[in-house]
């Protein structure tokens, strides 16, 4: 991508200090208003399926809906922006995920109605509307990868990633108090859930309106048109050999987590039944679940950039090790840990360490690619990643309907495999490797 230091406008100094120019501060902005959105609903998903009558296993089933969503998008979506252009490709995107909030809070009031004698549960619409709200998310994974590679010496690959995180994280921060805030002012959950839907659409169409009228597209380099199964395939052959224990082990950690991402509110509402009272306020247990994820995020978004420059000392391997062991111990810490609101607090703020690791495991991801392979590379490793992880949520589903506690106690056993085999078999990137 071309830089254009031209000419200086108001936004110029912070652009500098976040390493992204124009076209890509209006994505990351806009990735922040989506990721509130996300952020407000995605969560509680699982929480409003149930509530609408879905059993352990259809929300299970929905978890791996979505992890199929996350592996299949980003090929077709990659060939459609190449079709249609940038600009009109994000606003296509932006206004189907928008679309998606709204059907979401139409669904508890569409009438039953019966198919072939089958009567259509109100959750089944949940499942439909799953496949617009994550369109947006279907844009720009690789490009984003690519960018940054192109932007950053290798040495200081993490802190270049660790700075457009921070835009995504903020929207991880504040959407969960967003839901919180809007669950405390209703009697109920459906309702209040109602009422983040459209906030959370309000928040995709302003999104989606900048990008459009903001957005210039006009030097994007964003790679070659997808070639179809064929493509696939050279890039899984291209892959550098030092990311495959990389990949094993975060497929197996991914895997782990995947199996329980989706009860961790239903667990906090209803397994542990766990709200919060203090400070002059009292909160029901799904709103304090909001809390928790907004005090997880305080920890990921501190602890990002010292731990980016911590990776420069240590090495990436370290780090990405630490981040790993959070996501592995945290499901069995959590189904077993007391009905107490400040062991919660505590435990979510443990959580929260996961997401420092992130950065350094980009930068481990992309720093062995060629310095304008880094889409396709992450691109292939998130599509592997992506589509081996698709059936656990389902199989976590299954687990947790036999026993809660079982589902996350073999979650995090597959998980620590994972640990344990990056441990042993994973390797430095050799631009950090003079720091350890």
């Amino acid at each position: 991508m071309a830089t254009r230091r031209d000419s200086v406008d108001v936004l110029d100094s912070f652009r500098q200090f976040i390493g992204l120019e124009r076209d890509v501060l209006v994505l990351s902005i806009a990735m922040l208003a989506f990721s509130l959105s996300f952020q407000m609903t995605g969560r509680y998903v699982p929480e409003y399926l149930r509530v609408l009558g879905a059993s352990a296993t259809v929300v299970g089933l929905y978890g791996s809906l979505g992890n199929l969503i996350g592996a299949l998008y980003p090929y077709p979506g990659r060939a459609l922006s190449d079709r249609l252009g940038s600009r009109l490709s994000l606003t296509l995107f932006g206004t189907v995920s928008t679309a998606g909030f709204l059907f979401w809070f139409l669904a508890p009031l569409i009438p039953q109605v019966a198919v072939a004698g089958v009567s259509l549960e109100p959750w089944i619409w949940i499942f439909l509307g799953l496949f617009l709200t994550q369109a947006w998310q279907s844009f720009g994974l690789g490009a984003t990868f690519a960018i940054v590679k192109q932007s950053v010496e290798p040495s200081q690959l993490a802190m270049g990633f660790a700075s457009t995180e921070i835009f995504r994280r903020i929207g991880f921060l504040l959407g969960p108090l967003i839901a919180a805030a809007l669950l405390t002012l209703t009697a109920t959950f459906v309702t209040g859930f109602q009422y983040i839907l459209v906030v959370a659409a309000a928040f995709g169409l302003a999104a989606t309106v900048a990008q459009h009228f903001l957005y210039d597209a006009s030097e994007d380099s964003l790679g070659k048109s997808f070639e179809g199964i064929s493509q696939i395939r050279d890039d899984l052959q291209s892959l550098p050999s030092t990311l495959r224990p990389l990949l094993l082990a975060d497929t197996l950690i991914r895997f782990a987590n995947g199996m329980v991402y989706v009860f961790f509110v239903i667990v906090v509402t209803e397994f542990l039944r766990v709200g919060f009272t203090g400070f002059g306020v009292s909160l029901r247990p799904d709103a304090f679940f909001g809390v928790l994820l907004s005090v997880e995020m305080v920890v990921a978004i501190v602890t990002k950039l010292p731990v980016s420059k911590l990776a420069e000392r240590t090495g990436l391997k370290p780090v990405v090790g630490l981040g790993f062991l959070v996501y592995a111990v945290f499901p069995v810490l959590l189904i077993s840990a007391p009905d107490n609101q400040w062991a919660l607090v505590a435990l979510f703020a443990f959580s929260g360490l996961r997401f420092a690791g992130l950065p350094a495991h980009k930068a481990l991801i992309v720093g062995p690619a060629e310095r304008d392979a880094g889409g396709r590379v992450t691109g292939t490793y998130y599509l592997v990643r992506n589509t081996v992880v698709i059936p656990s949520a389902a199989l976590g589903g299954w687990l947790y309907a036999q026993n809660p506690s079982l589902a996350f106690a073999v979650a995090s056993a597959i998980g620590l495999v994972g640990v344990a085999y990056f441990a042993l078999r994973g390797e430095e990137f050799e631009a950090y490797a003079g720091g350890v």
